[in-house]
């Protein structure tokens, strides 16, 4: 929750280009990205910290982002640019964090300055390596931001259709009332809608989740396995998403809302889901290894693979497709003998 004097800055219903909070992303990827482009619907300025000094001026000479989205202008006069987290942080109510999970814990250890009643919302959809942990637990064990002062950024929206102003949509899990306001205010758009909830820890696990069905899905597609087989996948993932979040974090939640079901249908179907692409070159027989040298962005979905396996295996749950998943990825199995066993797993 924030401070007394943090809640002064802020209003709770915005106009364009008025709202008072003030807001940080940290990270340049394409979500980044896609995040300062809503916010600058909503903010005078909005702080930004990018990945090297490289990106920081062709941002500031071009107004474009060098490696993602570059069809997005941005007025950089609306823009605060830094590579450095604690100037981020110190001139942030709002901390947005948008970088892959495998570099946060690098990143994040170098936040020295105060950080106490900032907001701390995570649009990172992965397991933090280092820790084998979600964001939620890594904030709150590592830097004792509690969950009040946490929120979680769901979809489903993918960064490339926010650019094209393709009318998108996004779930805000936050555990008070007024950060939720404030979210929705700096967030929304003529293209952007903005749900609600509570469900932190869910919405969390359910963004991690769905990465690895993602990934599933598209080494189905790679195999030659068509929409039938699909949707019969996807109909087991959810029931699997919801066997395993009640399992971890007991909650009145339904599964059929956006924030579970529609960011795993457009993350396991989508062709922008650099997840399914990954699965996609493995089931066309890349090895791992390759299809992951082969892409230019992070697949979280790889990396959360072995952390939610692991999770899976101390509770005791069957999840045939993580299981299949895992056995792929880090076992060496073969995508076309375990995915043709997996077959006769699912309803």
């Amino acid at each position: 929750m924030f401070t007394n004097e943090n809640a002064e800055r802020m209003t709770k219903k915005s106009t364009k280009s008025s709202v008072a909070v003030r807001v940080g992303v940290l990270g340049s990827g394409s979500f980044g990205t896609a995040i300062v482009k809503m916010l600058l619907e909503n903010c005078k300025v909005v702080n930004w910290c990018v990945r090297n000094e490289f990106v920081k001026g062709a941002i500031e000479q071009r107004g474009h982002n060098p490696n993602y989205l570059t069809t997005v202008w941005f007025n950089t006069k609306r823009l605060q640019l830094t590579t450095d987290i604690n100037e981020l942080v110190a001139n942030s109510d709002v901390v947005i964090l948008a970088v892959p999970s495998i570099y946060l814990s690098e990143t994040m250890e170098k936040m020295t300055c105060d950080y106490q009643g900032k907001l701390f919302c995570s649009a990172i959809k992965g397991i933090v390596p280092k820790h084998n942990d979600i964001v939620a637990h890594y904030l709150r064990d590592q830097f004792k931001i509690g969950f009040k002062n946490q929120a979680v950024i769901a979809g489903p929206c993918h960064a490339e259709e926010v650019a094209m102003e393709r009318l998108s949509y996004l779930t805000v899990a936050v555990a008070e009332k007024e950060d939720s306001d404030v979210l929705q205010s700096i967030l929304s758009s003529f293209y952007i809608k903005v749900n609600t909830s509570c469900d932190i820890l869910g919405n969390e696990y359910s963004a991690i989740l769905k990465n690895i069905y993602a990934i599933g899905a598209g080494i189905a597609s790679g195999l030659g396995y068509g929409d039938n087989f699909i949707a019969v996948y996807v109909s087991n993932a959810i029931r699997e998403m919801e066997t395993f979040l009640q399992a971890i974090y007991p909650e009145a939640r339904d599964v059929n809302d956006s924030a579970y079901l529609g960011d795993l249908i457009v993350t396991a179907y989508s062709l922008f889901s650099r997840n399914r692409s990954l699965g996609n070159l493995i089931g066309k027989g890349y090895t791992v290894k390759s299809a992951i040298q082969s892409m230019s962005m992070v697949a979280e979905g790889y990396y959360a693979t072995k952390g939610i396996y692991a999770i899976c295996e101390e509770k005791k749950l069957k999840l045939p497709i993580i299981n299949a998943v895992y056995d792929i990825l880090y076992e060496g199995k073969s995508a076309e003998k375990r995915f043709a066993k997996l077959t006769d797993r699912l309803t």
